[in-house]
């Protein structure tokens, strides 16, 4: 995991979004991601036009990730937190 600081956290946002629009405004084929999982996910794509405004919030900021339509983390996972999410939702539907 890497630090920034000052002048140094301007210079990597400003060259990540260099790559970021030269990538996509390239015929590149995106990387891509796969997730096993057990529970339904919702992909965004931001670069879509109909997603301007989640650009608009979280260009600098992927992955963003919400739960049950509720801002969870970003930038990185955090296992705990999700796994304590995911127990607490368990144990509301086990209730009801």
């Amino acid at each position: 995991m890497l630090w920034f600081r000052g002048n140094t956290m301007q210079l990597a946002r400003t060259s990540f979004v260099t790559f970021w629009r030269n990538l996509c405004a390239s015929k590149t084929t995106l990387p891509v991601l796969t997730l096993f999982t057990k529970f339904i996910l919702q992909e965004v794509d931001i670069t879509l036009p109909e997603n301007s405004a989640w650009y608009d919030r979280y260009r600098l900021d992927i992955p963003v990730f919400h739960l049950n339509g509720q801002f969870l983390m970003m930038h990185r996972v955090n296992t705990s937190k999700l796994e304590k999410q995911l127990l607490k939702l368990e144990q509301q539907e086990a209730s009801k």
